[in-house]
Parts: C-alpha cells; structure tokens; sequence
C-alpha cells in the first residue's frame, strides 16, 4: 500500500492514480483533514486478451492469445495461439517441433529431421508436409516457394531468433490468404531498445555429432535500431548417409523517422545440404528402423528472402502499414528413388529436380477507429498484388554419390522422367474486417475477401517407352501451356462476448481456398500417377469455444471445430489398364472432420500459494477428432475416414523451476492415422501408403542461468522409441521416413 499525505484541512483534488503493472484510475476526491480514502487498481497484466501474466521472477505461462488488434491487424472472434518462445524449457537449437508446439491444440507434426532445417506441421486433417497447408510469415511477409503455385516452406528460421509464434487457425483466410490450415507467422527477436550493442552467442553439441552455433547482435543508436544473427548447423544425422550443413543469416534495419513513422528493412540467407537416407518399407522398419539403402540421395536449398516494411500512424485513430517483399532462391534434389524402396541401388544415373522461385509482392493494410451508433467500431482494408515467375526441371543426374546437381541429358538422352516447365502465378486481392463493439464486452466481426488468380504452367514433359530389355520404343515430347484464371470472394463472421475479465466465448466461420499447385500436376514420381482433371479445393472452417485466466491459476481454451472440405485432394489406389495397381493423386471428394480441442495449463505455484522463488505448472493439450468423406465419384471412398486424422492428439507436460534453475517433462501421444482415402492398413512396396501406427514419446529439458552464462540441456525420446510419423510419396522417400531414436544436447550461452 502507498500512502500519501496533504497537509491543507480542506482541498478538492482530481487525483489520477497510477502505478506501474496497473491500470490507471482517475477520481475526484474530496479530501477534509485527516480523513483518507482508498484506492484499489486493477492489473494490467490480466487483461483477458492477454494470457501471460508475468511475476517478478516466474513466468507463469507458456501461450497467451492475440488482442482483438495489434498493429494493422484485427483478430477478434478468431482461434488464435502465442507461443512465447522465451518462456518454453526445449531444445530449441534444433527446432524440436514436439517440444516447442506442444501448447498448440491438434497439431499433427512430421517429426524426421534432428536438426530441425524444416518445419513440419498440419492439423485438423492437413498435410503437414512442410506446412503447406499453412500460410506461412516471417514478420507479417510470405517466406514460402511460392504461395500460391507452391507453399512448401522449405526455410523456417531458428527457434533462438524468436520471441513469439503466432499461429491463427482458418479463420486467417480472409487476411492473410485461402489456405485451410491458417497462418503461422514467425515474430523474430527486437532490437534491444536500451544498448548500442548487445551480443548473444550459444553453442550446443549433441547425438550424432550435432554441433550449432547461434550469434546475435542487437542494439540502439538515436534513431537506428538493429537485430541480426548467424546459425551453423552440422551433424551427421540418425541413420547412415543423413548428414547435413546449414548456414543461416538474418538482419533487421528499423529507423524511426518519428513517434509516427517507421521504416524497417530485412534479409535473411539460408544455404543447406543435406544427404537424405531414403525411404524404408514397413518390413525394413521393423527388421531395423535406422538402415539405408540410399547413400547417393542429396537435398540443397537456396534461400534468399528480402523485405522493406513502412509504418506511419495518421493519428491515433488511423494506422498505416505498407509491406514489400521478396524471394529468389532455388531447391534441388538428386537421388535414386525407384517405387521399390529395398532395391539395391545400381548405380545407374540419378533422378534430378531442379526448381527456381522468383516471386515478389506488397501488401497495404490502414486500420481506422471511429463511432458507429454511439459505439467503438474498428475497420481494416487491405489490397495484396504477388507475382511470381518459378521454373522446375526433371532429367537425368550424374551415376556418381556425391552432391553434384548438374543434369547430364547428353549422356542419357532416353531417361523417362524429363520435364522442363515455367510457371508464371499472379495474385491480387482486396480484404476487409469490421468489428462492430454492440456492447463494451460483446463483438461482431464480419470480413470478405475477393480474390483474382492466375496460374499458368508452360514447357514440356518426355513419353519415353522402353522395352523389357532397355532398348527404346518411343521417344516424344509433349508441349503442355495451360492457364488457369479464376475469382472468387471468399466471406466470414466471427463474434467475441467476454461476459467477466476470466472468460471469453468466441466463435467464427470463415471460407477457405486452395488453388491446385504445379507440384500437384507437373512432377514425374515412380511412386503415384496425377489425375489429369485435378483441380482446386474448396470449403470452410468453423471455431467455437471458450478461453481465458482464472486468477493468474489456470489458463484454458475449450473448443470444437468443424472443416468442411470440398474436393479434397489426395492419394486413392487405383487398378490401371496394365494391371498395375499404384497412387492415384487427385480430388478424392468432399469430406468433413470435426472434434474437441482443448488447452488447460495450471499454475501450481499460484494455485497452492507457495514461496514465489519457486515455480511449477501443468498443462494437458488434447485434441478428439474424427472425420470421413462425404460424397466421392470414386468407388468405396464414402463413409472411409479422413487421411492424417488420428483421432487422440494429447500433449501434456509439467515444468519445475527453483529460482533460476529450470527444468520440464513432456509426453506426448498420438493414435493411429491413415495416409490414403482407401484407408489402407497394409503397406506396399514402396511404403507410400498404409496405416502411422500411434506413438508415444517422453522428453526432458533442463535450464540454469547464472548472470550472463545459461546452461540448457535434455533428452528427447528418452525411452528410445522406434516409431514413424510419415509416409513419403516423394523426397526424402518414398517410403516410411522412421523419427529420431533417443537423442541429447546440452547448449552453453553468453550473453553481454
């Protein structure tokens, strides 16, 4: 309690009280001797929009939800989940996705990299394959191939650069683009407001000869701020002929011109090479789950991303926000791939992909806060324009093992998988999201999207025939040009009522979109053929829930959803006039999954009231869905279950802190899943299709800091599970890609 004393025997006083945490009161106060008056001020920090709470040394949770607008964004009424990176006890150097999405309802995750080069998540029934059912952001700018053509993110940048992942589910659609999945968006690290220059470096060392290396350097001078960092990674992998290298660079450039204007400018540079093991079918898996049969397959990326970003509030009713960014990288991979995954290599030449990605873009946001009937309403426009010129290239490799990405047509005229193609994508869009505010604590939010696409593909594809002796039949090559234009709006509405500071209900359906990408209809695989009337996907998702922090004790968000998917794309098995039997990729049909997802975690400390230099807290993330296809042209797909859909997702976990030693244990279940509409249980030669068995894994962190110096370390899979989280139909398959075995690290930090 703070006292304050007037000496006069009788004043009046419009007194603001204030302090800091606290929201400031304002009261006229009427004062006569010695007569007091109290005052109680509510805390800032438990604002229902905001689920962290931090104590003086504790920080009490791991996620918070997004306010209903931040910047020249509106997020009222949708699904929204914060990871504050700073806050979790994981193996960050290695990006481990268990670890650090673990509070993120029904995330489905390919769990096959140790080093963590790729992210691989999806959820309520998508492809988790490189996120591309995501929209995925840097900073609020696309960093995937190509968004629309392609958006497979290959770059995903290092868990230690970060302070938050933001993570919106469907409803994300109508502002940040049509993917079904929603938006992750990747907030690094701010320039430290207070030093010249402030200098992280962090080493870890780890199973199977992982070594990375993290340096950032941050700082402010006058006007000019500044974060950068560079990540190395090498290690030699789980399994044989699995070792990697990556180089990462990242700088931020922020000048303010005034408290109104702002100019920031990025870059970031990802250069890897890994070696890729190949694929296992499941009796290979289950005779040794760490072999290879692959020792000349290689995977290289290329990743040069840049962004200028121009910020300027008109008053404090109206803010502007101007993005322009840009991508010019390039993605290879050579690699002996036959359908058959046990057959020995033969050292013959190698199959070689070779794609390119040109694309840039801009998108202008300006939010404005006025007066509807009385009542605060907030609007956003926006308008995006993205144009993209990608090119992919299939032929003959070279017969030897090492990395050499140079195509040798010459050499092998009559290769069968050759195809050379360009695709010119162009997009634009105009968006819009009003929240009307009915009542201080009840909101509408309507939004629309329109949308322009145009995608086209332009080159030529080889019909090679070789009889059984290798002597050659046919040899003609097939011109292909193909535009594809469409428009379309794209609707939704969500609604928020927060009845008490404790509890908000929250609900929202928002259309989604998916235009067909040229992986989908151009690339040669041995292991599925691609129906030549695919087409694009189409179908909305619906959230309804409740969430919020019960007296800094517990943080919940209780939820069902529904996706309704029309025109599913996906893998049938299908009998061809050969007799063959392989994968079939196409529009299997409409399908709906639906289920319960659900996010409590508790502070114990608060909760038990003990000594504050302490700190423990528990959290269960679960996740019941089930889904089935609803309607399908192809016989015996109606009424089958959906593919990557395991009906129990439960991540839970509990954290134990002493000053300021810290340390976690987390497990994590995940019941069976299909890969194919066909439902398969048995898999087959190539072990692209069948069931994912369910899994469950348990791993351990560490974390001591001592001044400037911290120490991290922990085991994953500390019980040495053998289990496989993906079927791949291409690279780094075909084939079942098994998921690392027990593994450790241990991480040393200065910070000055």
């Amino acid at each position: 309690m703070d006292l304050y004393k007037f000496t006069s025997s009788k004043i009046k006083l419009n007194l603001i009280y204030f302090k800091y945490g606290f929201i400031p009161f304002k009261k006229n106060t009427l004062l006569n001797g010695l007569k007091s008056t109290d005052v109680a001020l509510e805390e800032s920090a438990e604002q229902l929009s905001e689920v962290q709470i931090l104590a003086s040394k504790q920080k009490l949770f791991s996620i918070k939800r997004l306010k209903d607008v931040e910047g020249t964004a509106i997020f009222a009424g949708k699904k929204t989940e914060v990871i504050l990176v700073d806050n979790l006890t994981a193996n960050l150097a290695t990006n481990n996705t268990r670890q650090i999405y673990s509070q993120i309802a029904g995330l489905n995750i390919y769990q096959n990299d140790d080093a963590g080069l790729q992210l691989n998540i999806g959820g309520r029934g998508l492809d988790p394959n490189r996120t591309s059912n995501f929209n995925t952001r840097q900073n609020n700018y696309d960093i995937s191939a190509d968004v629309l053509g392609y958006p497979e993110s290959y770059y995903s940048p290092p868990s230690e650069s970060l302070s938050e992942i933001q993570v919106i589910r469907g409803a994300a659609s109508l502002q940040y683009g049509t993917q079904f999945g929603g938006l992750v968006n990747f907030k690094t690290k701010s320039p430290n407001p207070i030093k010249p220059l402030e200098v992280v470096v962090r080493n870890t060392f780890g199973s199977n000869h992982l070594y990375t290396n993290f340096t950032s350097l941050s700082g402010t001078s006058n006007k000019l701020s500044y974060y950068a960092y560079v990540n190395y990674k090498k290690g030699n992998g789980f399994r044989p002929n699995s070792e990697f290298e990556s180089k990462n660079i990242f700088s931020h450039f922020e000048y303010a011109f005034s408290q109104k204007s702002n100019l920031s400018i990025e870059f970031t540079y990802l250069n890897y090479l890994a070696q890729q093991a190949g694929g296992l079918n499941d009796r290979m898996f289950n005779s040794d789950p760490n072999q290879s049969v692959r020792s000349r397959n290689w995977f290289k990326v290329n990743w040069l991303l840049y962004n200028a970003k121009f910020t300027h509030n008109f008053s404090e009713q109206t803010k502007f926000s101007f993005n322009f960014f840009g991508l010019n990288a390039s993605r290879d991979a050579i690699g002996f791939r036959t359908n058959r995954v046990d057959q020995i290599d033969s050292f013959e030449e190698r199959d070689l992909i070779k794609g390119k990605f040109r694309n840039f873009g801009f998108e202008s946001r300006i939010l404005h806060e006025y007066k509807f009937l009385g009542k605060k309403s907030k609007i956003l426009l926006g308008t995006k324009f993205y144009k993209a010129n990608n090119s992919n290239i299939q032929g003959p490799g070279s017969i030897g093992s090492g990395p050499d990405f140079s195509f040798k047509t010459e050499q092998h005229p009559d290769y069968q998988a050759q195809s050379a193609y360009d695709y010119p994508n162009l997009n634009t869009a105009l968006f819009g999201e009003q929240i009307f505010y009915l009542k201080e604590n009840l909101s509408v939010t309507p939004g629309f999207r329109i949308e322009y696409i145009k995608t086209a593909s332009d080159g030529y594809y080889k019909n090679i025939n070789l009889d059984a002796a290798g002597n050659l039949l046919l040899n003609e090559t097939i011109n292909s040009n193909e535009i594809r234009k469409r428009s379309f709006i794209l609707l939704g509405i969500g609604t928020s009522y927060k009845p008490s500071k404790y509890i908000e209900v929250y609900n929202n359906i928002s259309q989604n979109y998916r235009s067909v990408t040229f992986a989908d209809i151009s690339i040669v695989n041995p292991a599925f053929v691609i129906n030549p009337n695919i087409t694009d996907e189409k179908g909305y998702n619906l959230d309804i829930g409740v969430r919020g922090v019960f007296k800094k004790i517990v943080s919940y968000d209780l939820s069902g959803f529904m996706l309704y998917y029309n025109d599913r794309i996906g893998f049938v098995q299908k009998v061809f006039e050969d007799g063959n039997i392989k994968s079939e990729r196409g529009n299997v049909g409409n399908a709906v999954i639906y289920g319960l997802e659900s996010l409590v975690d508790f502070n114990l400390i608060r909760l038990f009231d003990i000594n504050l230099d302490y700190g423990a807290s528990f959290f269960v993330n679960t996740s019941l869905i089930d889904s089935q296809y609803k309607k399908s042209s192809i016989n015996g797909i109606t009424g089958k279950k959906v593919e990557f859909v395991p009906k129990i997702n439960l991540k839970s976990g509990i954290k134990f802190s002493y000053k300021d030693f810290t340390s976690s244990i987390q497990y994590t279940y995940m019941s069976e899943q299909f890969t194919d509409a066909t439902n398969s249980v048995k898999s087959n030669l190539s072990g692209v299709i069948g069931i994912i068995p369910s899994y469950d894994i348990l791993d351990v962190a560490f974390s001591y800091k001592y001044k400037n110096v911290k120490i991290e370390s922990g085991i994953n899979n500390l019980f040495d599970t053998s289990y496989f989280t993906r079927r791949a139909t291409g690279y780094p398959g075909p084939g079942i890609i098994p998921s690392p075995l027990r593994n450790w690290y241990v991480t040393l930090e200065f910070k000055f």
